[in-house]
This record gives structure tokens, sequence and C-alpha cells, in this order.
């Protein structure tokens, strides 16, 4: 051994004797010379293959004018230097014995406020060295800890992108190397690597989270809190790579950071965020990291939870089908923390941020599968945030809460639940989002098995059709909602439902009342189809059936304050429409409810839509009100007690609309044959004047539907008529030969030729000559309206007068032809009257 030492230290001088010339003109002014020299001793040493131990004398002479170097104006120089000094780093035995000197000369050059280095490929070069020195000198490294801390201080922070990755590197390689010291100036970095950590490439920020977690893991740990927005904020970059490299620190930190108890509070949070991640590396990793701290924990708690661990494992009732339950570590940690995490939740779930409130949101329901039961006691501040979170503009932040919200109906007993949600229902949290707690409720309540629902089926029904929750708000997402906790019961409680089924109906009967969209409406009128199914009911006609009395009693309760903006007279609507035929079966209890709501001193508005509906009821009236035939027992009084009165005039122009609606009503009654001629014959001396005064009106519809009134009293009960009630109508109809509607001026045509045909023997031509004299001439005087078609009704109308006093219009029409007008016209009545039967044509009187 003392032969080859001494063989050693005999190269080591020739090699050295043959550098002597080279090592002096390291000094020449010449920068050529001075490289060719860095490039002889490079060629001389470390390219030439020399032993370790001949390397570390030769290094040990030339380490001091290498260092030199370092200064070179000449970049060249400074880059072979820093390449021989890193090749002998790597190749000799004792590289710590070069620390004294390497050490102080990179702080110098690297470590200062202004580094002295300006060419960033040798500052990333430098670094490099610096690295591979951490590798072989390991603890060593330990007395220069401030050049260490004061180089990476600045190198970090380095305009170069690689520079800053390889320091970052060092960093973590630096904290293995000297642990016991590194603690003591690593939170020194923690600025340096915050500056860095949203570096726009994403292996620089890759590197810094990689470093930020050595530096907490070895350092006091006083710093995580300057450092966990920094990371959470990584949680959300675009980059796969920097989020897996977070979620490696997190987890790592979990188990093995020093005082990671005091810190699971806010560790947890970013490592379940990651459970969700959309990379399913991530996601893996984000699982099996969790397991591994539930699992660790567990075993350093195993005296505290031995109870649980023995009588604890079977999953609760009805656990969500399809999800892994977590383990017992797992669900303890996040039970024992969840007191500091719902104030984190409830403040992040409202952050300006979308991509935060939803990441928040997906961590709620996580949390709450950890927690299960143990939400109970936290569910007042989480039903706050649920509330808010529904209300979020970004879907998945509410499908994500809803998510939650399903998780507290699985865990959380009911009798708990509902006592503060129907609470919330019935007087909401926030005016401009009265909707949240029946979104919340509907989704709670879909959580919830039909066993544990099924004894508070009443309590939430009877809430949920309560005026002020049901009809309260028309706006459409609050009956959405409305609707979907309605859904939610039918799905869950199926048959069960029955014996709440009048309050269902009565909350899907508003909601399609209240709806000002199709597609709502259809929804609703699909559940109450569903509604029909769960108790075996063949048609939603059965339905009504069952609970008509009810709703009738239900409506009936207000309807002395209906006006037209009440709720009440829209659900009367929808029950009379969809029920149909067994309207007619509750005529006693309708026909008292509508008498009251249409008297003249009600709402104008309310009596017109009332009017309208029932319009459309009466001409349909078999299949409707008069299903079961006992509507004409209802008809007389009916007439007489709703429609005459709202027939009296009164000024104004809704007066006139409901005076409309009523006329409509009337001719509907009139048509649909829910009157019998007799019930008519009797009323008609009240009614005729009312309808006579009705073709004076200024609204086209009226007069309309006055004119077809008219014709249809005279065709029912024409013939029966006294010839003085008769008389009393032509005048009038005449009238409406001069309006300003062609479609009235038909109609009263039609009307005059029905009062024509219903003339019967009681009528007295002769002695009603005058009568028919003047309409004889008011009808010849059309005989040359402009209209051909009018023309040609007039011409047969006084065709079907011909047979009531022949010699009267013969006489009539001679005295118009003589005057030149409608020769034709009267040509063809002329000789239609002598066709007529000779006895018919008697003269007529003077």
């Amino acid at each position: 051994m003392a032969a080859m030492a001494t063989g050693d230290e005999h190269a080591a001088s020739e090699v050295l004797r043959g550098l002597a010339r080279h090592l002096n003109c390291l000094n020449e002014d010449n920068k050529a010379t001075r490289k060719r020299a860095l490039e002889q001793i490079k060629k001389e040493t470390v390219d030439k293959g020399l032993s370790s131990s001949v390397l570390q004398e030769v290094f040990s002479v030339l380490l001091k004018p290498l260092l030199r170097c370092l200064s070179d104006p000449m970049e060249r120089c400074r880059e072979t230097a820093i390449a021989v000094i890193t090749e002998f780093i790597r190749c000799v035995p004792k590289p710590e014995e070069s620390l004294p000197y390497l050490m102080p000369c990179l702080a110098q050059r690297l470590g200062e406020k202004e580094i002295l280095e300006p060419a960033e490929e040798l500052r990333l070069l430098a670094v490099e060295m610096l690295s591979l020195t951490m590798e072989v000198c390991g603890k060593h490294l330990a007395p220069y800890l401030n050049e260490m801390i004061n180089i990476l201080q600045r190198t970090i922070v380095d305009p170069f992108p690689d520079v800053k990755r390889e320091s970052c590197s060092c960093t973590v390689k630096f904290s293995k190397c000297v642990p016991e010291h590194f603690h003591m100036q690593a939170e020194s970095l923690v600025k340096p690597l915050m500056q860095t950590i949203a570096h726009q490439h994403s292996r620089v920020r890759v590197s810094v989270i990689e470093a930020t977690g050595a530096v907490i893991q070895h350092g006091t740990g006083k710093n995580v809190d300057d450092v966990l927005s920094h990371l959470a904020q990584r949680l959300f970059d675009d980059s796969p790579q920097v989020r897996k490299a977070v979620t490696a620190v997190v987890g790592n930190w979990l188990l093995h950071m020093r005082d990671r108890y005091s810190y699971f509070h806010k560790l947890i949070p970013l490592l379940l965020s990651s459970v969700n991640d959309e990379i399913p590396e991530i996601r893996l990793l984000a699982a099996d990291l969790w397991r591994q701290v539930g699992a660790q924990w567990e075993k350093e708690n195993e005296d505290d939870i031995k109870d649980k661990m023995d009588f604890l494992l079977s999953p609760p009732p009805f656990y969500p089908p399809g999800v892994e339950r977590p383990g017992l570590g797992c669900r303890e940690l996040v039970i024992r923390n969840l007191g500091r995490l719902v104030p984190a939740i409830t403040h992040d779930v409202t952050d300006w941020l979308a991509p935060t409130r939803v990441r928040t949101s997906q961590l709620l329901s996580v949390l709450l599968l950890h927690a299960e039961d143990h939400s109970t006691q936290h569910l007042q501040p989480l039903l706050a945030t649920l509330y808010r979170a529904c209300t979020d503009t970004e879907r998945d932040v509410v499908n994500n809460c809803l998510a939650a919200a399903k998780l507290l109906g699985t865990f959380v007993p009911p009798d708990v639940f509902l006592k503060l949600l129907l609470d919330h229902v019935t007087t909401p949290y926030s005016c401009s989002h009265p909707w949240a707690p029946l979104m919340v409720l509907a989704a709670v309540l879909g959580g919830c098995s039909k066993p544990l629902l099924k004894p508070h089926l009443e309590q939430i029904a009877n809430t949920l059709a309560q005026p002020d929750v049901c009809q309260e708000y028309q706006q459409v997402m609050y009956l959405e909602q409305l609707l979907a906790c309605v859904d939610v019961l039918l799905c869950q409680c199926e048959s069960d439902c029955g014996s709440v089924s009048l309050q269902l109906l009565q909350v899907l009967v508003t909601v399609q009342s209240l709806s000002t969209e199709t597609t709502l409406s259809e929804k609703a009128l699909e559940s109450v189809q569903c509604l029909c199914k769960v108790q075996d009911l063949d048609s939603v006609m059965d339905l009504y059936r069952q609970h008509m009395g009810q709703l009738l009693d239900w409506l009936s309760a207000s309807v002395n304050t209906w006006s037209s903006y009440s709720p009440q007279r829209l659900q009367l609507h929808i029950i009379v429409i969809q029920s149909g035929p067994v309207m007619g079966e509750f005529l006693s209890q309708l026909m008292p409810l509508l008498r009251c709501c249409l008297q003249p001193d009600k709402d104008p508005e309310m009596r017109l839509s009332v009017f309208t509906m029932l319009a459309k009821l009466l001409l349909d009236a078999a299949n409707t009100l008069d299903s079961q035939g006992h509507f004409c027992d209802e008809s007389e009084r009916f007439l007489c007690d709703v429609l005459l009165p709202n027939l009296v005039w009164h000024a104004g122009r809704t007066a006139a609309a409901v005076r409309t609606s009523a006329l409509s009503c009337l001719l509907a009654l009139l048509h649909g044959g829910a009157i019998t001629p007799g019930q008519l014959l009797c009323l008609e001396e009240k009614l005729s004047p009312l309808v006579l005064s009705a073709l004076e009106e200024d609204s086209q519809m009226a007069r309309l539907f006055a004119c077809r009134s008219v014709s249809t009293i005279l065709r029912l009960i024409g013939t029966s008529l006294h010839p003085e009630a008769h008389n009393k109508m032509y005048p009038e109809l005449l009238k409406r030969l001069d309006d300003s509607s062609e479609e009235v001026r038909g109609v009263a045509l039609q009307a005059l030729g029905q009062w024509l045909s219903s003339l019967s023997k009681d009528y007295n031509p002769e002695l009603c000559a005058p009568h028919l004299q003047l309409l004889f001439q008011q009808l010849l005087l059309h005989m040359d309206d402009p209209n051909a078609s009018v023309q040609d009704q007039v011409l047969e109308i006084l065709k079907k007068g011909s047979s009531v006093h022949p010699a009267l219009l013969k006489r009539e029409v001679e005295a118009v032809r003589d005057k030149q007008r409608s020769p034709l016209y009267c040509d063809q009545l002329l000789q239609h009257i002598s066709s007529l039967p000779m006895e018919s044509t008697g003269d007529c009187p003077e």
C-alpha cells in the first residue's frame, strides 16, 4: 500500500510538473492564452483517465487557480473551469476536501444580492456542479448551511427557468443531506419558492412544488400556512403534472411531517380535492395516499378507537350503492376535523372564481361521505351552505351540492333534517332565491330511504301544500323545485303516497295553475298520472273523483276573497278542465262556489276568467257539467243568479268585457243543451231584454254573441213565444243590418230568418201587419246592398216571409220595383209569391 501511495504521489508530481507552465499561463492577459491553458489542464487531468488518488492530489493543487478562473472575463474560460472542477468533484475520492474553498467561491458568484455570473448557461452549469457536490459530499456540507441557503435563495428566483428547476432539485437534495441542520434555515427558502410557484413553465412549477414539499417536510413546520394557499391554487393548474405534484407533496406531509396532527384540518381538504380530479392517475394517487394516511392514523391511535374498530366495521343501513366506504381511520380523521372544515367550505363555496367553487362543492360530498351521521351536529351551517351553493350560476356547483344534500338524506335521521328544512321551506332564507330550500329538500329526500321517510310523509306533504309554500311564488324555478319535491316523494315512497294523495294533488294543481311554461305544466301533469299509478287508479278522472269533494271545499274556503290575482281561480280552472265528466258528479258543491265568485260585486277580471272557463265547459256540457244529466236542475238558478246579473249594463271597458264573457257563457249554455226549452221559456221575460240590449254593445264580439243568442232562443222556444215578445225582437235585429261588422250583419240576417220561421199559428199576420210591413220594408232596402251575399240572404228571408203574409209582401215588392230598385230580385220574389196557393195571396188591407 505504501508503495502504491508513493507511486501515486510520484505520478501526481509528474502531472503537476507538466501543468506548471499552463498554470502560469492562467495569469496572462491574453484571453486566448488562458483559454488554451485551461483546455490543456483539462486534457492532462480529467480527460486523461488518471487514477482517483492521483486526481485527488492534483485537484488539491489546481483547485484555487481553477476557482480564480470562475471570475475570468472570458465566458469560455469560465465555462471550461466549471467543467474541470465538476469532473474533479465527480472523480476524486474525497471531494469534501474542496468545500472550504469551493463553497465560499460559489456563494460569492451565485449568492450575492446581484449575481456576478452574467451568462445563464454558466449559472446553470454552476448550479449543476453544486448539485453534484451535494450528492458526493452529503453531510460534509453541514458547515456551509448559510452559503447553501444564500445561493438557493438567489438561484430559485433566477431568470433562467432551467436554473430555477436545478435549484429546486438542489433544495430537495440538500434537505435530505443535512436534515438535522436544514430546519434552522429552511424557512428562508419559502419566500423565493412562493415567488416562483406560479411560473409560466409547468416543469418549473412542478420543481418548485417538490422543493416546497422538502422545505416544509424538513423545516420547523412554522411555514405551512405560508404555502398552503399557493398549493391550493395549484390544484386548479391546467397541467396534470402540477396537480399530481401537489397531491404527492400533501400526501407525503400527511404521512411524514413531524407536526402533521396540527395541520390535518388544513391538509386533508387539499388531498381530498384531488380524489375528484379529471385525470384518473391523479385520482388513484390521491385515493392511495389517503388510504395510507387513514391506515397510519388508525395504527397510531389504536387505543382511542379500539371500540369502533370492534363494532363499527359494517356500513350503516341504506349506504349509497356502488360506493366504496372509506376506512375507519379516514372517516375518523374527517369526523374529528369536520368542525374546522365546514366553515372553510362555507367560505370557499362562494368564492369569486368558478373553479374554486366547483372544487369546493366536490370536496363537500367527499367530506359528508366520510362524516356519515356525524354531519348531524353540523347540519345548520351545512344547509346554509347548500342554500347558497344551489343559487350558483355554475351548473357543476349546483349538481355537486345536490349530491352532497343527497348524502345528508342518507346519513342524517329524517326527524332531524326535516325540523330544519321544513322551517326553511316555510320561511325562506333569501327573498331573491326562495326556491333554494325546496331544491335542497328534494335532494335530501332523494337520499332518504323509504322505511325512514314513511312516518314523515304527512308532515312533508302538509308543508308543501300550505298556501304560503305552494301559492306564494310564481317563479318558474320555484315551481320546478316544488314539483321536484313531489316527484321525489312519489319515487321514494310509491304506494305509501296514497295517504297524502290529496295534498300532493293540491300541489300539482297549483304548479299547473301558476306555471307560464308549457313544459313545466306537462311535467306536472305527468306527475299527476304518476300519482294515479302509485295508487293503482286507472285514470286521472279516478284520482279527481277520489278527491273532488275535498278539492272544492279547499277552494270554497277562500272564495269570498278571490280576485284577479288569486291563484284559486287558476286552480279551479285546472281542476274543472282535467276532471272532465267527474265535475258533473259534484254540482252540489261546484255551483255554490261559482255563484259566489261570479256575483256582480266581485273582481271583474276574475269573473271574466271564470266565465271564459265556463263557456268551454258548457259547450261540451254532456262530457263535463252535465255528465250525469243533473245540470238542468241547476241551470235555471245559474241563469238567474249568475248570468243575468252579469248582463246588466255598467260603464267601463272592463264591465263591457265581463258582459261579453257572460254572453259567451250564455251562448254556450244554449248551444250545449244544458238548459231545457221549458226552463228557458220561464225565464224569457227576464232574459230577452238583457240580450236585446246587448245588441247595442260597443264590442263587436258582444254584438255577435247577442245575435247568436237571440237566434238560438228563437230556435229553441220561438214557436212558444207570445206575439208581443216576437215583435220586440225584430226591430233590434234590423238595426244590426247596418252594423259595421259584416259577420254581425250575417248573423243578424240569420236571426231574422229564424224569427220568421218561428212564428206560430198564434201570431196573427193581420193584427201584426204593421210589424210585418216594417220588417219587409227594411229588408227590401237591403236588396240594394253592395254585398251580393247579403242580397242573397235577404232574398231567402223574404221568401220565408212570403208564407207569413204574401199579399203584404207582394205589395211592398211591387212598390220597390216601381221605383226601379233591384228589379231582378223583385221579379224573383213576385214569381215566388205567385207560385204560392191562391188562398194565401188575398188582398192586404190598407
